[in-house]
């Protein structure tokens, strides 16, 4: 047996063994709190809501020392417990870092407080008008350890009282007229609703959200009362609303934005005040300030004249530091002491005192690169930002980067690939905070929108295989329609291709494979992109879709073809890429606890080559498996479809790729302890081709195979999560391979061991 493995199993033999002493250290009445054993609900008469469940599960959510699925579930190994009672808490050295990092105190019953919960749970449910219901707990004490104990909370759960009759203010007021209007029309003050104070005060919230946005500044939702009568008739809770006593007069008015003058000034302060009078403000430079007049007013959501309303200033407030480009944003509001508009309104100034920050933004990276194709390696990045370059929030980055990547992973489908590459780039970008487009475009003023032009220039070098240089230039919108939708649309993007210098392996290989090494060609790709992306939280479930829309050559070929052009279509002599792509991706996330999660991935992808070009370009193709993949297998040695080359080696997953791709990925998060997180996954894909090839027999995408020829794998991962900065590593085991084996069945895998494969990663796979 290997050393290292033995010195593994030894630790874990010695860790199982010495389990049963993690509360040797406790005191004499400490007993050790081993999480909710059960919450039992008595509904005989009664059943609780659902959202009063929430709560009081919120109540008794206490995580015990390595919880698994707070507050039920642990962990069996409690390491942090095992340190906490088995070493020196002054010990040095790796030691004493290794304590610091793997320790966990131990979580006591007298900490956890169950009467206190017990007492939190009757004031939820007299809150919710389960007035009749009680709850209380009892300790579960361990047979073999008595210091150890668990807790079952009971909720005897009665009839809910509901409300009666509603009674409103009937007061002659501009104020007391809308508090009424609302109060009728809100989905809650029926008769018949179950009484809840959360809700009532959920009525007041929204009422006065709605008076301070229309211009009643000082009104708060204490000003609004209810008088309670439960005596009438039992179970029953009459309302009336009412005016707190103690309303100022100023609540009840109504406020008009008067004088707006907006402050801009540089982060060393000073400088020489000039003024400037605008449609929207009185704009105040303390020159010399590099900013364009236009920018903050065109920004304030608040007019002269106007009524004055709490979501004009916040919208003000969001859209000015979204520029990005000040240190401070300040909203001041001053009521003008006995000055009433004709139309008897109170009067405000407003003050906005913006400071600019410092323009230049230096940064230098060493970073730990994870592609999805499985390359790993270190990488260093410089770039140097302008945030304010032309007065207007306008951003130009300029940025240099190098890379040296090697390929992780191994398993069924060959050895690990020794394909190792470096690369470096210059990427040089400006970001205009506008949307340079037609008015039609549908967008929200909620949000910046930006205009992006850039430029790129690379080079990859694969020592084994090929040296290829890419340069390209892009011109794109981005906008918002809502906080949950985001566009981006580009117009124009051109790409070019050159191959530098080529090896013989890569001949040979190119050679073998024809219409891989059309994909290889130099060759131009006009494109033009459109991607939508939805993101939005349902509860306790989070969904991100994208959708991306991609056309080559079109409008080229068609120019050309108007100019008379006929065959192979040239640009500067060299031919240009005509196909069309898209590809959808949905990411469905469901919280179970405070740190476990489910996470299911769906990928379906298509693009295809005509006109001017027979294949589409290799950087267009789809491939699977890989650290973001199906991570049994590794990148580009599965597929297309139910192909398998006849020998496997570092040259031959050139021509594993596609142009279509189906893959759907499911994963299970937990926490283990501290910044360790772990994973159990199962993943199925692959990819296929749209067109015939005769040197990949069964490539082709036909629907009678295509459920066999999804390659299946599952697997584990550990993380290191400091939230900042995650390390990931994945050991998946392949169920399936899309081809024939020696071993039949649908677990075709020849050799267990030769079905594992190892990532390293950074981030989450999606």
């Amino acid at each position: 047996m290997n050393k290292y493995l033995l010195i593994l199993c030894l630790a874990l033999a010695a860790l199982l063994g010495t389990s049963c002493s993690t509360t040797s250290k406790l005191g004499a009445n400490d007993v050790l709190y081993t999480g909710v054993k059960k919450l039992d609900y008595h509904q005989e008469n009664a059943k609780l809501d659902a959202d009063v469940q929430d709560q009081i599960f919120e109540a008794i959510n206490v995580k015990p020392n390595n919880p698994l699925y707070s507050p039920y579930y642990r962990t069996p190994f409690p390491v942090g417990l095992w340190v906490y009672n088995h070493w020196d808490s002054k010990s040095k050295g790796v030691k004493g870092w290794l304590y610091k990092l793997l320790v966990a105190r131990p979580v006591l019953i007298s900490r956890v407080r169950p009467q206190a919960r017990v007492d939190m749970i009757n004031t939820l449910l007299q809150n919710n008008g389960y007035f009749t219901s009680t709850a209380n707990y009892k300790l579960n004490y361990d047979k073999k350890n008595p210091k150890k104990a668990s807790i079952t909370y009971e909720v005897n759960v009665g009839k809910p009282y509901t409300i009666g009759e509603v009674k409103y203010m009937d007061i002659n007021t501009p104020v007391c007229h809308i508090i009424d209007s609302l109060a009728r029309k809100d989905h809650y003050l029926k008769t018949g609703s179950r009484y809840c104070l959360d809700s009532l005060n959920a009525v007041r919230i929204n009422i006065t959200n709605y008076l301070r946005n229309r211009g009643y500044y000082y009104f708060r939702p204490e000003y609004i009362q209810y008088l309670a009568d439960s005596v009438h008739q039992r179970g029953v809770i009459d309302l009336q609303l009412v005016n707190s006593p103690d309303v100022p007069n100023m609540a009840h008015v109504k406020y008009v934005a008067r004088d707006i003058v907006a402050t801009v000034s540089s982060d060393e302060g000073g400088g020489v005040p000039d003024s400037i009078d605008m449609e929207r403000c009185t704009l105040v430079k303390f020159n010399p300030v590099h900013i364009r007049d236009a920018v903050i007013p065109s920004n304030l959501r608040m007019r002269p004249g106007r009524a004055f309303g709490v979501n004009s200033m916040d919208r003000t407030q969001l859209a000015l530091s979204r520029l990005g480009i000040f240190s401070n944003i300040d909203i001041q509001v001053h009521p003008v002491i006995d000055s009433i508009t004709p139309a008897g309104n109170g009067v405000l100034d407003v003050e906005v005192n913006c400071v600019l920050d410092k323009p230049w933004e230096v940064k230098l990276e060493l970073q730990g690169t994870s592609k999805s194709n499985s390359f790993i390696g270190p990488g260093l990045e410089a770039g140097l930002t302008h945030k304010n370059v032309f007065g207007g929030g306008e951003k130009l980055t300029g940025s240099l980067n190098a890379s040296y990547e090697w390929q992780t992973g191994g398993g069924s489908t060959g050895a690990k690939s020794d394909m190792n590459s470096y690369a470096f780039g210059l990427d040089l970008s400006l970001a205009l905070p506008r949307l340079l487009a037609p008015s039609f475009v549908d967008r929200s003023r909620r949000y910046i929108n930006w205009t992006k032009v850039g430029v790129n220039a690379d080079i990859m070098n694969r020592p084994s295989f090929f040296k290829m240089a890419q340069m390209g230039a892009s011109f794109t919108w981005e906008w918002h329609a809502n906080k949950k939708s985001l566009n981006e649309f580009t117009p124009f993007k051109l790409t070019y291709s050159k191959l530098l210098s080529r090896t013989e392996a890569f001949d040979s290989a190119m050679i073998a494979n024809p219409a891989i090494a059309l994909s290889f060609q130099d060759m131009f790709v006009p494109m033009m992109q459109y991607s939508y992306t939805y993101d939005n939280d349902f509860g306790r479930d989070h969904i991100t879709w994208n959708v991306q829309l991609t056309e080559a050559g079109n409008v080229f070929a068609g120019i050309w073809a108007m100019c008379g052009s006929k065959g192979t279509k040239r640009m500067f002599g060299t031919p240009f890429s005509q196909f069309a792509k898209a590809q959808t991706n949905v990411v469905w996330t469901r919280r179970l606890g405070e740190q476990s999660s489910i996470v299911g991935r769906a990928f379906l992808g298509a693009a295809y080559a005509y006109g001017n070009s027979d294949e589409v370009p290799y950087r267009e193709q789809f491939y699977i498996g890989g650290a973001n993949s199906v991570r049994a297998f590794t990148v580009r040695h599965v597929g297309p479809g139910g192909y398998h080359p006849e020998h496997v080696d570092a040259y031959s997953y050139y021509d594993q790729t596609g142009t279509f791709k189906f893959e759907t990925n499911w994963e299970y998060r937990f926490p283990i302890f501290s910044y360790f997180k772990g994973a159990a996954f199962i993943d199925a894909g692959n990819v296929w081709l749209l067109k015939d090839d005769e040197k990949r027999p069964d490539g082709k995408l036909e629907m009678k195979n295509f459920f066999k020829q999804l390659a299946v794998g599952t697997g584990v991962g550990l993380r290191f999560d400091m939230e900042m900065l995650v390390v990931r590593a994945d050991l998946g085991v392949g169920l399936h391979l899309p081809y024939a084996t020696s071993r039949s069945g649908w677990y075709n895998i020849p050799k267990f061991k030769d079905g594992l494969a190892f990532h390293l990663a950074i981030g989450y796979p999606f």
